[in-house]
């Protein structure tokens, strides 16, 4: 299957505009006063009421990606009296899954983006684009840039951060160098447009990449943007070399399908690096010193360590150090995803943290926080309905392609099961073998998964 079109950064970056000013939902008008004077009736303060309380329980959904608009749509169709309301910061949806490829351009923009309003409008609960100042869990309330609002059930779907604070401290001016200079864009969709100019600037040199350590957002896999990027070199005839700096002993998973893509195909561009623990990033001198050397750079994919993202810290549902529990993930009961403390509280997608002892996170993957957005609409669902919902696990599915000319990719499956002492047991499937055939079969399951979101 051939995906070869060209996408139009001005063109989405308009529409995004457009979208943006046609999906701010009007807050309460603020009343003027001497301390406060009136504001035209789209300007919001924080402390306006943005929707009053209704009659029926309100679920707010914080966060529109893989999750949150996979959530909000369910609820609609499992429990239609609920009021839901989905609150995003993006005037656009802007796919990471997939994003890979267009880096490449194998697929074009409007592959990976949708319209929240239109599908909001199709199934009927209310989205606001606003940015989430606060999440007051005492008093169940959410206050955003245009204002505040109760809920009664809480979804988090706050993907993830980046822990700067990992390599620079408190260093505010290093960390905001590295992010705008040498973006990870693993958060979309800004850094993908400036990773994706970056790369057609490229003329040549040595380009690195660090690779986050586990538990990391996946896709997009680093192993695949190496892997595609080394293609573009190759039959672009662009002079470049790519260091694979991997906190891991060793690539995986799929190791012995990407390992045969680095040898086979990119032996000459791509140099993997195991064991090569960053210990200091200097995005000035384009410098690192890793547990494995120091290394020079021309340009650079940063990956810093991936943590639950903001909206997480924000609701208290990320534990603090020290306390028995691995850090920067939210701590949540493993089968029902609501806050240990606070069954009102759920959180899916990537920032959900320690779920068993076996494979201690589930993948952080956009598959994983559409199937735990089904799940948890149903377990609300259940639990209006006046029932004790029944545990449900996800699933897991993705595609690497590693080769575009031609097309080839390969693949890894995760099954998961309780087990008699109540652990949640995983079991992975690794498909090592670069195929043709595989290619049809990932955008196979991307429409159906977009479909599930959005048609």
């Amino acid at each position: 299957m051939t995906q070869d079109i060209h996408g139009s950064r001005r063109q989405f970056l308009a529409a995004a505009g457009g979208l943006a000013a046609a999906t701010v939902i009007t807050p309460a008008l603020a009343q003027g006063t001497a301390a406060a004077p009136s504001l035209p009736p789209l300007i919001g303060r924080s402390t306006d009421t943005l929707i009053p309380r209704g009659k029926v329980p309100r679920v707010v959904i914080c966060g529109g990606g893989w999750g949150g608009v996979t959530a909000a749509k369910y609820l609609r169709q499992y429990a239609p009296h609920l009021e839901v309301v989905l609150l995003e910061r993006n005037p656009v949806f802007f796919s990471c899954p997939m994003s890979n490829k267009w880096l490449v351009d194998v697929v074009d923009t409007a592959y990976l983006t949708h319209d929240y309003l239109a599908v909001s409008e199709k199934y009927g609960y209310r989205f606001i684009q606003t940015e989430i100042l606060e999440i007051e869990r005492d008093r169940k309330r959410v206050i955003t840039a245009a204002g505040a609002l109760d809920y009664h059930y809480l979804i988090l779907s706050p993907g993830i951060r980046y822990n700067y604070e990992a390599w620079f401290g408190n260093d505010r001016r290093m960390a905001e160098a590295t992010k705008a200079r040498f973006p990870a864009a693993y958060i979309p969709s800004a850094e993908h447009f400036r990773l994706k100019q970056s790369l057609q600037d490229f003329k040549g040199g040595t380009l690195v990449m660090t690779l986050p350590p586990p538990p990391q957002r996946c896709p997009p896999s680093p192993y695949e943007r190496a892997c595609l990027i080394a293609s573009m070199f190759k039959h672009k005839n662009i002079p470049g070399r790519i260091l694979i700096l991997d906190h891991k002993d060793g690539v995986r998973p799929i190791g012995p399908g990407f390992r045969s893509a680095f040898e086979e195909l990119y032996k000459d561009i791509i140099t993997y690096v195991p064991n090569a623990h960053v210990q200091e990033v200097d995005p000035f001198r384009k410098h690192i010193k890793t547990a494995a050397g120091d290394f020079d750079f021309d340009h650079a994919i940063l990956m810093a360590p991936h943590q639950a993202g903001d909206l997480a810290w924000k609701a208290g549902v990320v534990p603090q150090a020290g306390q028995g529990k691995p850090g920067g993930w939210a701590d949540l009961d493993p089968l029902f995803l609501h806050d240990r403390n606070d069954k009102d509280v759920y959180v899916i997608g990537d920032a959900v943290g320690f779920v068993s002892p076996q494979f201690a996170f589930y993948p952080k993957a956009g598959h994983v926080a559409n199937r735990q957005a089904r799940i948890v609409a149903r377990y609300i669902a259940e639990r209006e309905a006046g029932r004790t919902p029944d545990f449900a696990l996800p699933d897991n599915l993705c595609f690497m392609m590693v080769n575009t000319q031609p097309q080839e990719g390969i693949s890894v499956q995760f099954d998961y099961k309780v087990n008699d002492q109540g652990i949640i047991e995983q079991r992975q499937m690794d498909f090592n073998e670069r195929s043709p055939a595989t290619i049809p079969e990932d955008f196979n399951w991307a429409r159906l998964i977009y479909e599930d979101m959005f048609s």
